[in-house]
């Protein structure tokens, strides 16, 4: 239909206007209720949902003198008790929060921490006896009170009560050698101040072992395979030997490849037991070995044996369409200094120590650039594959704290016999609470970013 512009205008050049003032008016208030409507729905609702909101703001960092008042505290539960984290879309609401823009999370700092670690000594029931600084009588307690801090970005603290939310009916794994036993005691520790872990599975010599936690339905095992690889071995607990490793290069260890599939995360880890005396196995014939002197083989070395390994890892995992989060942690270094563990290494450090002031030795020198040579070959394939592997190179941050090793505490009061008792040092594990809790703060950014 025609609009009829005569007959509008001579309607109000016969002063006609109160039919036009009455629709003037109600094209007003439509809009007004359309602007109003529109900010309601495009701005507030938003950030009502976004569950990271508490972010932006600094955690508490109450000084804590008494860390058994601490233990009684009831968890901070926050936002995600009104939000689902399964209808939420995390690394979108991340992108949201400012400051939190993606960075380089392992190059950084240890900075102090005067509110101190989130579980005792005595409030965890995991940590085994020789990680139990604490108890063991370490005299300082310095080392605790530190955090690590990435320089160009903020890295929130491990929150137990969104990681459970995070990870309901999920299935985690960490696969290595007793780096990653005592890792998952740490990430335990942290866990259970919101919800008691249940111990379901463990083998015969309770290397590998499996807890869950019922009121969140998540699994976390930890996997004892020193190698990644089929391997067999001749040694006790305390590395006693009674014959040459027999390691098969060209077999992934079955204890993990049954499993894999059934794994939402997975962190693998390797590299110290290479540097052991080993025959290395390709098709169940022997090619040749490292340091064997008293047998008539070739010397084929650790980056031979290395690479080969981590070659048939990482082509497992992208050849497996496995859609989880798959990391691979970086081999991490020992602080022996004026001798290795065997002929009277130490470190008596207390506090952390800046970049370049502790060099690594040369066999981590070799696995790491084994490590970092083979990753970035495999991440390429990894993205056009659709498989989601992350480095989790936390080599950096460990190297800087020679203070937080059992060194002689790794056994119980060694020296309240006498004073100078001579005891083998531990510069390998981590005493818990301990640094090795900051790897957690990592974890949980890398998957919150996904």
């Amino acid at each position: 239909m025609k609009w009829n512009w005569k007959a509008w205008w001579w309607c109000i050049r016969r002063n006609d206007y109160f039919l036009v003032k009455f629709a003037v008016s109600i094209l007003l208030v439509g809009l007004s209720f359309r602007l109003l409507f529109s900010q309601s729905t495009t701005g507030f609702s938003k950030v009502a949902q976004n569950p990271f909101i508490d972010k932006t703001m600094s955690p508490e960092s109450t000084y804590v003198k008494d860390f058994e008042d601490r233990d009684q505290m009831p968890p901070k539960v926050g936002d995600m008790d009104q939000v689902r984290p399964d209808l939420v879309d995390f690394s979108e609401a991340r992108d949201q929060i400012p400051g939190t823009e993606k960075c380089d999370l392992f190059t950084g700092d240890w900075i102090p921490n005067p509110a101190g670690p989130v579980y005792t000594n005595e409030s965890c029931q995991f940590i085994e006896g020789h990680q139990n600084c604490m108890k063991n009588g370490r005299p300082d307690s310095g080392y605790l009170y530190w955090r690590w801090n990435p320089r160009d970005c903020e890295l929130p603290q491990f929150d137990s009560v969104k990681f459970l939310e995070m990870m309901r009916n999920k299935a985690w794994a960490l696969i290595g050698d007793s780096i990653s036993r005592n890792h998952v005691q740490s990430l335990l520790c942290m866990l259970s101040k919101v919800e008691p872990a249940v111990e379901v599975y463990h083998d015969a010599e309770y290397r590998s072992r499996r807890w869950h936690f019922p009121v969140h339905n998540l699994t976390i095992s930890v996997i004892w395979s020193p190698f990644l690889a089929e391997a067999h071995i001749f040694e006790n607990y305390d590395g006693v030997s009674t014959s040459e490793l027999e390691l098969h290069l060209d077999q992934l260890d079955k204890t993990w490849t049954n499993l894999y599939n059934s794994l939402d995360y997975v962190i693998f880890s390797s590299g110290k037991w290479f540097i052991k005396t080993a025959i290395y196995y390709e098709k169940d014939k022997i090619l040749g070995c490292h340091y064997c002197p008293k047998r008539n083989l070739t010397e084929l070395g650790i980056d031979f044996a290395y690479r080969k390994v981590l070659k048939n890892l990482f082509n497992f995992i992208i050849a497996s369409n496995h859609k989880g989060i798959i990391f691979y942690r970086t081999t991490t270094p020992d602080h022996f200094e004026n001798g290795e563990w065997f002929s009277g290494g130490s470190c008596r450090r207390t506090t952390p120590v800046k970049e370049g002031k502790f060099e690594l030795n040369q066999m981590i020198k070799i696995l790491r650039d084994i490590e970092l040579e083979e990753f970035e070959k495999a991440a390429t394939d990894a993205s056009e594959k659709g498989a989601n592997l992350k480095l989790l190179d936390l080599m950096e941050l460990s190297l800087l704290r020679p203070d937080g090793h059992p060194g002689p505490y790794r056994h119980f009061h060694p020296f309240a016999n006498d004073k100078n008792a001579k005891v083998i040092n531990d510069c390998l594990h981590w005493c818990l609470p301990g640094p090795i809790d900051s790897w957690n703060d990592l974890i949980m950014e890398m998957v919150v970013s996904g």
